[in-house]
C-alpha cells in the first residue's frame, strides 16, 4: 500500500494575458531561468531593446482567454516559434521545438513584481544595444 502522507503537489499557478485581454493563459509550475534576451529577433517583437523571459513546464499551459491559443510565428523556422495576440499584437511566448520548457514574456504575467522573475542573466550581449547596461550574470561567477 502507497505512503499517502507525501503525495500532495504544491504547484504554483500563474496567469497572464495580451494588452486587449483576448488571449489568457495560465501556467504551473516554478520560474526557471528569467533572464532578457537582446537578440535581433526579440528587439524587433519587443520593440525595443530587449525582452524578458521565464520558462515554465509546457504541459502545465493551458490558453483560457475568449481568444484561444494565440497566433504563432516561426521566427527561426522549424526550430523557434513566437506567439503573439492577433488583435493587439502583444507578445506572449516563445516556444523551441521539442523542448518541453515555454517561455513567457514576463511582462505578459498577471504579476511580473515576483521576486523570483528578476532576471539572471542577458541573452545575445553582443548583439544589444551600447547605451543600455546589461543585466548582469547572476548565476555563474566570472573570472575575467
Amino acid at each position: 500500500m502507497a505512503d499517502s502522507r507525501n503525495t500532495e503537489v504544491h504547484t504554483e499557478v500563474h496567469a497572464g494575458g495580451c494588452l486587449c485581454g483576448r488571449i489568457r493563459f495560465t501556467v504551473t509550475g516554478t520560474p526557471d531561468y528569467p533572464h532578457t534576451c537582446s537578440c535581433p529577433h526579440c528587439q524587433k517583437l519587443g520593440g525595443g531593446p530587449m525582452m524578458a523571459w521565464v520558462g515554465f513546464p509546457s504541459a502545465g499551459l493551458s490558453w483560457t482567454g475568449d481568444g484561444g491559443a494565440p497566433t504563432w510565428f516561426d521566427t527561426y523556422p522549424g526550430e523557434t516559434a513566437r506567439a503573439f495576440c492577433p488583435r493587439c499584437g502583444s507578445s506572449i511566448a516563445a516556444r523551441d521545438y521539442g523542448d518541453t520548457t515555454i517561455g513567457i514574456t514576463i511582462s505578459a504575467l498577471d504579476h511580473p513584481d515576483d521576486p523570483r522573475l528578476i532576471p539572471v542573466n542577458q541573452s545575445c550581449r553582443d548583439t544589444a544595444v551600447s547605451w543600455l547596461p546589461q543585466v548582469p550574470d547572476t548565476q555563474h561567477s566570472s573570472t575575467t
